[in-house]
């Protein structure tokens, strides 16, 4: 059977942006460009980025906690930290892949940068995932420089979109000293928008209502959260099957959003900008501007709050961003481990869409312990369900606690390879600051 040559009623828009559509549906997933992107693999790069918060200030650093809606005092307040193992405030972990400060180095090879002129223009990017790994926390005063390359690619078949492309990315984040605070792999889906539109496969999901039942539900979880906080989870008292307190995010609105952003998501490399500044954008990334009803040029990441955009893509609604539910998977392991703790690992799956208006229930379970190297480990499973019951995302966590006898935990050690090469990138970044050159 042929796919639909139009949207299902639900996706349909109005005739002056189904005109405006048809530019910005026209892009395809080529051989050509899937054929140059392999060039890419295996290049690191010094990323000259900056995000919108290029030191973590305590400000920012308490900015993003609360952009997540997590209010533990470890991240948000001053003088609270000071009293803590860490001597300070320090960072929500998630934090650490969205400080940016621009960082020198080589540049890439004339074939990789020929490769990439245009690739994959005008296709729609999903986080569909990721991994974490810390190796120390983020500090008032931090500046995070990141050198980052791809990893993998492939090409694989999806129910939503048809073909699609997948690619892994490593980023690596050095303080200023130069140390690996964190390695962050994310999973991107790479999809034709035209045949997510025609597929329709979320074309039926309907937007939530809410009763005052609902409500009591939702706050009553609400009201029961809280931050373990300065209370010891020792290791020996940890069992596998215990769970972890429940936790709800939600309902999602465009408000919610905004907070995200306010708080340092600031979606490099496409950026978010005004007047002058995003008149210089439009010039730059044409394609990621769209007309809307009125005839007005704006972001295609606007289908995070412009459900009439989301239905040019394939969805019914304006959903919410992959690195928000990352963020909150950590809130809920952060909120169960307690200011002793050191989360040292973070991996999750996002299946499902979150849309404006739906909300997700946090749970989670202990499925392992484990003692690696005189660390003494727990391992964590969580999932992440909707209004709906359906799951939309899953996670799995490794978090070293303290113990009754041998007390605090230690940070896990930066790999050996890992370490060499991010010394000769930070050597190259700061031989190059010196010359002046970039």
């Amino acid at each position: 059977m042929s796919e639909p040559t139009q949207p299902a009623k639900s996706l349909q828009v109005d005739a002056k942006l189904e005109k405006e559509f048809e530019q910005a549906l026209k892009y395809e997933l080529t051989d050509a460009d899937i054929e140059r992107a392999h060039v890419e693999l295996g290049v690191d790069e010094a990323s000259r980025a900056r995000e919108l918060f290029s030191q973590a200030t305590p400000d920012a650093l308490r900015n993003w906690a609360q952009g997540v809606g997590d209010d533990n005092p470890l991240y948000t307040e001053e003088d609270y930290g000071p009293r803590t193992r860490w001597g300070s405030q320090i960072g929500h972990g998630t934090m650490v892949g969205h400080v940016k400060t621009p960082m020198l180095g080589d540049r890439v090879p004339d074939e990789v940068k020929k490769a990439r002129k245009g690739l994959f223009r005008g296709v729609h990017v999903f986080v569909s995932g990721g991994k974490w790994d810390w190796y120390r926390p983020i500090y008032p005063g931090d500046r995070i420089f990141t050198f980052s390359g791809e990893e993998s690619l492939d090409v694989k078949d999806s129910e939503f979109a048809g073909r699609s492309v997948i690619r892994v990315s490593r980023s690596v984040n050095l303080n200023q000293r130069g140390e690996v605070v964190g390695v962050y792999r994310i999973l991107r889906v790479l999809t034709e928008r035209k045949k997510a539109r025609s597929k329709g496969k979320y074309a039926d999901i309907e937007p939530a209502q809410y009763t005052d039942e609902d409500y009591e539900r939702i706050d009553a979880i609400y009201a029961a959260e809280q931050p373990r906080g300065a209370e010891p989870r020792y290791w020996e008292d940890v069992n596998v099957g215990d769970e972890t307190q429940p936790m709800v995010k939600g309902p999602l609105t465009v408000t919610e959003q905004i907070a995200f952003h306010a708080g340092g998501y600031g979606f490099v490399p496409y950026g978010l900008r005004s007047s002058r500044l995003g008149f210089k954008n439009r010039r730059r990334i044409a394609p990621f501007y769209i007309k809307n009803e009125n005839g007005v040029y704006d972001v295609a990441q606007r289908l995070h709050w412009d459900s009439e955009w989301a239905k040019g893509i394939g969805n019914p609604m304006a959903y919410d961003y992959g690195v928000m539910r990352q963020s909150w998977l950590y809130h809920h392991v952060s909120d169960w481990a307690g200011d002793d703790a050191v989360i040292q690992h973070l991996e999750d799956s996002i299946r499902k869409f979150n849309y404006i208006g739906d909300t997700q229930f946090l749970t989670g379970k202990v499925t392992g312990k484990r003692v690696e190297a005189g660390r003494h480990l727990v391992e964590l499973e969580m999932h992440m369900v909707n209004q709906r019951d359906t799951e939309t995302a899953y996670g799995a966590a490794v978090v070293a606690l303290p113990t009754r006898d041998g007390g605090l935990p230690t940070l896990q050690r930066v790999p050996h390879d890992l370490e060499q090469q991010s010394n000769q990138m930070f050597a190259r970044h700061n031989e190059l600051s010196t010359q002046g050159r970039g």
